[in-house]
């Protein structure tokens, strides 16, 4: 948009969401604004950070045609990309069409006093700052952005078909046993592993305890579905907020990979239809409400959910390709942020058998759900178990259902020439006719196998 903070003001009754008049500025009220193309860890990440900053955390997500015109074609939609926002535990309200370049009128109207962003240098297309005017009015705070990861990264992983990112055993890497470099850059880097999540494992304000994360140790054909009923060991990573009493455990799975508006919109219903049983069992009347405020200071919903999380080798040999695009670490950080979860089970098994299930530190759910589209293909069903318990639920359909991992890939393959000179204005050398022609194929006898 043009360098006027005036012409970027929405006439009255405009503004995208409430409020539609201008609130008092505060210092407790921090703005944030992006792309949020793949909701991946490091955008999660800006958002703690600033998130600790104060006590409201608005995000404004820029408009696809603002994007194109600025950076280059996103992947995810503008209503794919808000819901992931929308989704994450520590964003308090996402503000679509905000300007491109950040304008005082805009987060002064929604009562903002800083913007945070990440200490990378944003431009728009004419090459100056995005954040040009909130510096000279020294509203300006600079967080660290999250190494390792970016939506150019992912990117190139799937145009290149590199399974360099994959993870063998999460475990190992954390304990500084696996990885590259010398034993002191594993062990700490495996430290660094450690903080990020038990970071994200924090509650709505960043700074206290929020969800519990576990990790499963079996075999490797327990956890590919090949060997049933191991009960396995689970290891705590991290304590959190357990399961409180009338709480119905409930229990999702899956590879969460490129975790976007599909898994989200899944997990979401998830919790509604928690609430609606809750609804039926009285969990809502005053009463109820009452006696929880009491007992334990703060009320709670009916339900609490835990997510099993699985490996890398696990997908791959499921889904084939290079797939997961994303290690069993970065998935785990992005289920981690998103606020319709309770707990997560890393390297939990493809197929949730009884022994399993029974062995979760909760006990034995009492909901396994799925979503409408399997995330990975089998010739068997890994949910007969948890059928014939009774036990089983099937969210239904909903707009984002198609959205998951293989879809996004073919989104970047069918505007393959965009991606690339999105690559290239980066500084990325050319992905080359070959390595994409390689990657069609093996997508095509990945097909052919699930057929």
């Amino acid at each position: 948009m043009g360098d006027s903070d005036a012409s970027e003001i929405p006439a009255p009754s405009q503004w995208p969401v409430d409020p539609q008049g201008d609130v008092p500025v505060s210092k407790d009220r921090i703005w944030v604004d992006g792309c949020f193309d793949f909701s991946h860890h490091g955008h999660a990440g800006a958002m703690l950070q600033a998130r600790r900053l104060g006590k409201e955390l608005l995000v404004g997500v820029h408009s696809d045609e603002e994007i194109m015109e600025n950076k280059g074609p996103t992947v995810m939609t503008l209503e794919e990309r808000i819901s992931a926002v929308d989704a994450c535990r520590w964003a308090t309200l996402s503000v679509p069409y905000a300007p491109y370049v950040t304008s005082l009128p805009w987060i002064s109207h929604y009562g903002c006093y800083y913007v945070v962003h990440g200490d990378d240098i944003t431009s728009d297309s004419s090459g100056q700052d995005c954040y040009r005017h909130v510096k000279a009015a020294g509203r300006f705070l600079v967080v660290k952005r999250t190494p390792g990861i970016s939506t150019t990264d992912l990117v190139g992983r799937m145009l290149l078909c590199t399974r360099v990112h994959f993870i063998k055993s999460l475990t190992n890497v954390l304990g500084g046993e696996e990885g590259p470099g010398s034993e002191d850059e594993r062990r700490r880097r495996g430290e660094e592993m450690r903080q990020r999540i038990k970071e994200y494992a924090s509650d709505e304000t960043g700074l206290k305890p929020g969800p519990e994360v576990w990790t499963w140790s079996t075999s490797v054909g327990a956890r590919a579905g090949h060997v049933g009923e191991e009960k396995g060991k689970f290891v705590n990573l991290v304590e959190g907020k357990g399961p409180r009493p009338g709480q119905h455990i409930v229990y999702v799975d899956g590879g969460f990979d490129l975790f976007s508006s599909g898994h989200i919109e899944f997990l979401r219903l998830v919790i509604k239809d928690g609430e609606d049983s809750g609804r039926q069992r009285g969990w809502y009347e005053g009463e109820a409400r009452r006696q929880r405020i009491a007992q334990h200071g703060e009320d709670y919903g009916p339900v609490y959910v835990v997510a099993g999380v699985h490996d890398d080798e696990v997908i791959n040999y499921w889904k084939g390709v290079n797939y997961p695009i994303m290690n069993i670490f970065e998935r785990g950080l992005c289920v981690l942020q998103c606020q319709y979860i309770h707990s997560i089970i890393f390297s939990a098994p493809f197929i949730p058998t009884r022994a399993y299930l029974s062995s979760i530190p909760y006990g034995l759910p009492t909901t396994v759900y799925h979503g409408p589209t399997s995330f990975m293909p089998s010739t068997s069903d890994p949910y007969s178990e948890t059928k014939a318990m009774g036990i089983f639920r099937e969210v239904g359909d909903h707009p984002f259902k198609d959205v998951n991992a293989s879809q996004i890939v073919q989104r970047i393959m069918k505007s393959r020439e965009m991606y690339e000179e999105r690559q290239r204005l980066k500084g990325i050398k050319g992905i080359g006719e070959d390595a994409v022609k390689r990657r069609e194929e093996m997508e095509r006898d990945a097909n052919r196998d699930k057929a």
